[in-house]
């Protein structure tokens, strides 16, 4: 007598493979799901910090002329130059470093470099500030490094117009390109 299995147990078996594969796929493209979410709730809690500051002191955090660095705990902030763009390395690190002193968002206002202040995004980058033209654009905007370019292209698609060089969503990368890492230019204040 020979042993195997019998189609009715190999059928089996496959059906457990298929939902454990299905589970798998499921399960990742929720992640994804999450990550892109939290990436639009990160940008919009930042815009909210930033205006926040702005309707407190009169000024964008970073640009803000007044020496804060005693009242807020922002060491190394003594003023931005109070023109409405938040430029240079200075006033970067000083938008956190004055946001986080405020209380409006979380973090260690002593910090002194941008990259150890800004806050990380679920991709592994920074969202830093940043002025100047991008596409059909010019002024603030937050830029977000490393994030895949088919992320940025549905976060585009999603809240602005799927174009990655119009609007208030822009990527360095043709979104047609096959996925790669990206930056992202969003113009949120």
């Amino acid at each position: 007598m020979r042993k195997g299995f019998t189609l009715v147990e190999l059928s089996i078996v496959l059906v457990i493979i298929g939902l454990l594969i299905g589970g798998v796929l499921k399960g990742k493209a929720m992640i994804d799901n999450t990550k892109l979410k939290r990436v639009k709730t990160d940008i919009d809690g930042i815009v909210a910090a930033t205006y926040g500051y702005q309707d407190k002191y009169g000024y964008l955090p970073g640009d803000d002329p007044q020496d804060r660095s005693t009242e807020l705990g922002a060491t190394g902030c003594s003023g931005g130059n109070g023109n409405g763009a938040i430029q240079g390395a200075v006033e970067s690190a000083c938008a956190w470093q004055e946001m986080i002193g405020a209380g409006f968002i979380s973090g260690d206002a002593a910090q002194h470099t941008e990259n150890l202040v800004a806050k990380t995004s679920p991709y592994g980058g920074n969202y830093l500030f940043r002025f100047g033209t991008r596409g059909d654009r010019n002024g603030n905007y937050i830029y977000v490094e490393n994030i895949p370019s088919d992320k940025v292209k549905s976060l585009d698609d999603k809240y602005d117009d799927g174009k990655n060089t119009t609007g208030d969503v822009q990527s360095n990368i043709v979104y047609t390109a096959s996925p790669a890492n990206a930056q992202m230019y969003w113009f949120a204040f």
